[in-house]
């Protein structure tokens, strides 16, 4: 097995997976309102995004995060593995980053609690669908 011997669609199913669950998570459904508050955005702010470029770059990015994980678990994971690769990578590295970021920002703790939430559940979501599907 070499880095790069990952199976596409499950990348691709695992990123698509990721990127809805983006959607889910900042929607009014669940935390849009207090993001926009915390992150110092207005519905305004959002309107007048390049959503092309957000949701383009926003699933670019997912795939490349769904590819890695692909390449770290190796061909056909235990489904256990796969959610605690996740919860270790989006805990020990994606929130502890975050974390030190908005310690020295001075950023509010809620937003890092939804944000590095949402990474967290992201990243057990990619591990998940990867098990599942290759």
């Amino acid at each position: 097995m070499t880095v790069f011997d990952v199976d596409v669609v499950a990348v691709v199913i695992a990123a698509i997976s990721s990127f809805a669950l983006g959607g889910i998570w900042y929607s009014p459904l669940l935390f849009h309102k207090p993001w926009l508050e915390e992150a110092g955005l207005t519905e305004l702010d959002i309107q007048n995004a390049d959503h092309k470029l957000v949701f383009s770059g926003a699933m670019f990015l997912s795939i490349l995060a769904a590819l890695l994980m692909a390449a770290l678990l190796g061909k056909s994971p235990a489904i256990i593995d796969g959610v605690l690769l996740g919860l270790a990578v989006g805990v020990c590295f994606v929130a502890s980053t975050l974390g030190t970021s908005y310690l020295f920002e001075q950023r509010p703790l809620k937003l890092f609690l939804i944000n590095a939430g949402y990474h967290t559940a992201q990243f057990c979501l990619i591990g998940f669908m990867l098990a599942i599907l290759s």
